[in-house]
């Protein structure tokens, strides 16, 4: 992983896989996991893999490395042991990922899986967030069962709260896996607990004794950063971002019946100006966004 961040310019990263499952009317989410459970039911499983293979298809086209995560965003310890679903969906879900690269004979080197977690609560709001000695606690659980199941990298996804993700990043880093933090940001680019992206990238840089492999942001507008009033050494720590379709705040999102999106070109040439103007490497999508917004990015990107 680190060597891909060193010597690719533009690496490709799933779009929406949650959103897409919710609004197609064909599957159920589990009330607490999500999308975790859908690995055990095979019409279901089909169906979410279709989605995977969309995106690897799309890189794969283009000769770009993807990186892809496991459905287990919401599959933390206290979740799993109070649901009926087996206490290895982890695991599992892992070997799901596996499988379906190894199916299409795409290589380690072209498909990176990273093993996703999310915070422990809700993840817009920041003042349920964990203290970092709780969260290094609760969190090693999940993380210790996707490292067995043999991730390239692990990712922690929409934190909200800093302390909850330096407790995060503690237990990720005895791993030994590389790993990745994603802050969700609220539209004066700072982290929705009011800490700057700065101030949460110093604390956490060194607050361990193997920082992460880099800093993303997720599920916020690419016009949010405001990368033009970030401080510049940011930009060496902040490597990706994965991005909603829509520039609507989070809680009008979360009220909204039908699907939000702004105009794909405006999202994409944001999305680019990252690439071209700041050096972010990694780029996907987050809520509202399909295939269509990868591609653009991959059909405008500099060659």
């Amino acid at each position: 992983m680190k060597q891909l961040l060193e010597n690719k310019p533009f690496i490709l990263m799933e779009a929406a896989i949650v959103e897409q499952l919710r609004r197609s009317g064909e599957v159920r989410l589990h009330d607490t996991l999500v999308n975790a459970p859908l690995i055990y039911d095979p019409a279901a499983r089909e169906i979410m893999s279709a989605i995977y293979l969309e995106y690897m298809r799309l890189a794969q086209s283009k000769r770009l490395p993807i990186l892809v995560c496991t459905p287990t965003w919401r599959a933390n310890r206290d979740r799993v042991y109070e649901s009926d679903v087996s206490n290895t969906v982890n695991l599992d879900a892992v070997s799901f990922m596996r499988e379906l690269r190894d199916s299409q004979g795409y290589c380690d080197a072209s498909v990176k899986i990273g093993g996703m977690i999310g915070c422990k609560n809700d993840c817009y709001q920041p003042d349920e967030g964990l203290s970092a000695l709780e969260a290094q606690h609760f969190h090693t659980w999940q993380i210790q069962q996707l490292t067995s199941g043999g991730v390239n990298f692990l990712i922690a996804e929409t934190l909200p709260n800093v302390q909850e993700a330096l407790g995060i990043a503690k237990a990720m880093e005895v791993t030994g896996v590389p790993y990745i933090i994603s802050f969700v940001i609220s539209r004066d680019g700072r982290v929705l607990d009011g800490s700057s992206l700065e101030a949460a990238i110093d604390l956490i840089d060194s607050g361990t004794s193997r920082p992460p492999l880099g800093y993303m942001v997720n599920c916020a507008h690419p016009s949010f950063l405001c990368p033009e009033h970030q401080p510049g050494d940011i930009f060496n720590r902040l490597v990706g971002y994965q991005a909603n379709a829509s520039s609507l705040d989070h809680c009008d999102l979360e009220k909204a019946d039908e699907l939000q999106a702004d105009d794909v070109i405006e999202w994409g040439q944001l999305m680019l100006t990252l690439n071209n103007l700041y050096g972010l490497k990694i780029f996907g999508g987050c809520c509202g966004t399909s295939v269509e917004h990868l591609q653009y990015l991959i059909e405008n990107m500099k060659s």
